[in-house]
């Protein structure tokens, strides 16, 4: 049986913070996707991961944003699709970027993410991570954002803060 190849891109953001005891904070200081991974039966899925950066999305610059549009679309080439683990404060940005830099990418590009840190006993970081993977397989070449029980096509997709998910207006 011939694997899925997936690339997973993460980038930091909520759903990688780990607690740092001596500052006493959560912080992007390592990733916890191996361990997320490795918590879910993916058979059938070969996951290349890509560790591009570990930035808290509010601190990524328009290079930044950049660089996973760039590379997010020439992994498309490379794998049947592309899930990209990005902090939700500017994680729009980046979909939108992806769309400017590559327009329909040649395999699927899902963008995920969190609210809650996949440390805390709360926390829609697994959910997410699993409907991306899930996603990534089932929509057609696109850019997309899948959380919350939902998937959306860029562009023109925001985050909704006071509901805490993503829409398309």
């Amino acid at each position: 049986m011939t694997k899925r190849r997936i690339a997973l891109i993460s980038t930091g953001g909520t759903i990688e913070k780990t607690y740092d005891e001596l500052s006493g904070v959560l912080a992007n200081h390592v990733s916890v996707l191996d361990v997320m991974l490795a918590s879910l039966e993916l058979r059938g899925v070969e996951v290349q991961r890509v560790a591009l950066m570990n930035k808290d999305s509010l601190e990524m610059t328009p290079e930044d944003h950049t660089l996973i549009a760039e590379t997010a679309v020439r992994m498309a080439t490379q794998h049947a699709g592309v899930v990209i683990v990005h902090g939700t404060d500017r994680l729009a940005v980046s979909g939108e970027r992806v769309v400017e830099v590559g327009g329909v990418p040649a395999s699927p590009i899902v963008l995920t993410g969190a609210m809650r840190p996949y440390e805390l006993r709360s926390t829609d970081a697994l959910q997410n991570l699993t409907e991306a993977l899930i996603a990534v397989q089932l929509v057609p070449p696109g850019v997309y954002v899948a959380m919350h029980n939902q998937v959306l096509a860029f562009p023109g997709v925001i985050k909704d803060r006071e509901r805490g998910t993503f829409v398309k207006p």
